[in-house]
């Protein structure tokens, strides 16, 4: 388990009614309507999680190139697609990740270096590490 040396930031939400429910973080910046994936108008934990890991994915490969002195695409983009499903033959429930990372203009070695370096220290990606199916996709 990885334990950290320093806590930097806590983000905190408080959550009612779960799929069906709300969510509001403690500062006011975030509040969302909750709904299953398909039904009602809200969003759901898939598509938070989504959101969470491109962001927190870019925010690593900035970091990365900015200590290797790489230029970056001002229009790179991660496209997350978090699938929900059965594991144990019903018992219970997972999900996986697939991060589509586009670095336009880039050399396809050198981006796909700066993807695998940034995938070591992404905090979802070593939260995520042996833990759930994810696969990083250059496209």
């Amino acid at each position: 388990m990885n334990k950290l040396d320093k806590v930097l930031y806590t983000g905190k939400a408080h959550t009612t009614g779960g799929r069906d429910g709300q969510s509001k973080s403690d500062d006011g910046k975030l509040e969302v309507k909750l709904s299953p994936p398909g039904q009602g108008t809200g969003t759901n934990p898939e598509q938070m999680f989504a959101a969470g890991y491109s962001a927190c994915f870019i925010g690593a490969m900035k970091a990365v190139a900015g200590k290797q002195k790489i230029q970056l695409p001002a229009d790179l983009a991660v496209d997350a697609e978090v699938d929900l499903g059965p594991i144990k033959e019903g018992a219970a429930y997972g999900i996986a990740a697939r991060m589509n990372v586009s670095l336009p203009g880039m050399d396809r070695t050198a981006a796909q270096q700066l993807i695998d370096a940034a995938h070591q220290v992404c905090p979802y990606s070593n939260a995520t590490r042996g833990n759930i199916d994810v696969q990083i996709n250059l496209v």
